[in-house]
């Protein structure tokens, strides 16, 4: 396969795992063509073209020829500068790694993180946040969020690949839609009173078994073991955290209890004030998770994969 090829089935597979549902990602495509359009020849040089077929703009090719074909693949949970460089120290050593493959965002990929956030307010309007209510919040955060990427040295790993010749691509949200609607459908397959049971039953997942050996799976940072769970909801996608105004609003709208990867302080108090309970899942099991999805897809068209950087790679069976 090429670069490109790689990249183009991580942007549909992406696509038909998003929350909103793959219509509502197409109609955000339609969008973004007719707003291209509309744009007088000056200000077109400065839009993203990669934009009227890729929703996803933390999801890039960011070094190397598309046309570049691939056999060998090393990925990785983060894939910065360092691993730029261990894939050229494991090239000298006949390693004959063709394709550098990131899942959190590097270069302009990380530059417009924000963008994403986006989605977010579909997938708490699913659970009953008001859509209004969900968008205003949301606007604020991914302000926030612009402002603190802003001054980054973003594109320190996408020079040192570039400089290397190490292709380099990252595929953020599309992996974390695929872990999103897993776990999704996971927990969809079993009913929970505890959310001690919540917690078993995902600590069957070969990636969490790994993390908890780890000291890193699964935790209940919200109520206890043996709280009641409630309404399930899953928050695995959609570039960064909300803010904890968004954790208010879902307070007010029946859910028992929330799985996410990770959660911030002041949101983690709010919950607890609400009383819904929240599982930590863990950062590097629950991303693994969308990264195995993908590739063992790219595994069945003969590519080989080294994983590094955190990626606990699992086979499933299909």
């Amino acid at each position: 396969m090429t670069i490109q090829e790689i990249y183009d089935l991580a942007i549909e597979m992406g696509i038909k795992a998003d929350p909103r549902g793959e219509k509502a990602v197409r109609k955000h495509l339609e969008k973004a063509k007719k707003e291209y359009k509309e744009l007088s020849e000056k200000k077109k040089k400065f839009f993203d073209e990669e934009k009227l077929t890729n929703p996803y703009s933390d999801t890039r090719i960011l070094a190397g020829d598309p046309k570049r074909q691939v056999k060998k693949i090393m990925a990785g949970i983060d894939a910065n500068a360092t691993e730029v460089l261990l894939a050229d120290r494991l090239n000298e050593k006949g390693a004959k790694i063709d394709l550098l493959i990131g899942h959190h965002p590097e270069g302009h990929a990380l530059t417009s993180l924000h963008d994403v956030m986006d989605l977010q307010v579909d997938s708490w309007a699913a659970v009953g946040v008001p859509v209004n209510a969900g968008q205003a919040i949301m606007s604020q955060r991914m302000s926030e969020v612009e402002r603190g990427i802003h001054p980054a040295n973003y594109n320190q790993a996408v020079d040192a690949a570039r400089l290397l010749d190490i292709p380099l691509v990252t595929l953020h949200t599309v992996w974390d839609n695929l872990g999103n609607q897993f776990m999704a459908n996971y927990l969809k397959e079993k009913e929970f009173e505890t959310v001690e049971e919540i917690v078993d039953y995902m600590n069957e997942l070969p990636e969490y078994i790994d993390a908890v050996k780890h000291k890193a799976g699964p935790i209940v940072v919200s109520g206890t073991p043996k709280s009641r769970c409630g309404k399930i909801a899953v928050f695995f996608t959609g570039g960064t955290n909300p803010s904890k105004e968004m954790y208010i609003e879902l307070a007010k709208s029946g859910v028992g209890t929330v799985i996410d990867m990770h959660i911030k302080e002041d949101a983690l108090k709010e919950m607890k004030k609400a009383h819904i309970n929240v599982i930590n899942a863990g950062h590097m099991s629950s991303d693994s998770i969308g990264a195995n999805l993908f590739f063992d897809e790219l595994e069945k068209k003969g590519i080989e994969i080294v994983a590094c950087s955190g990626l606990i790679r699992v086979k499933r069976k299909v």
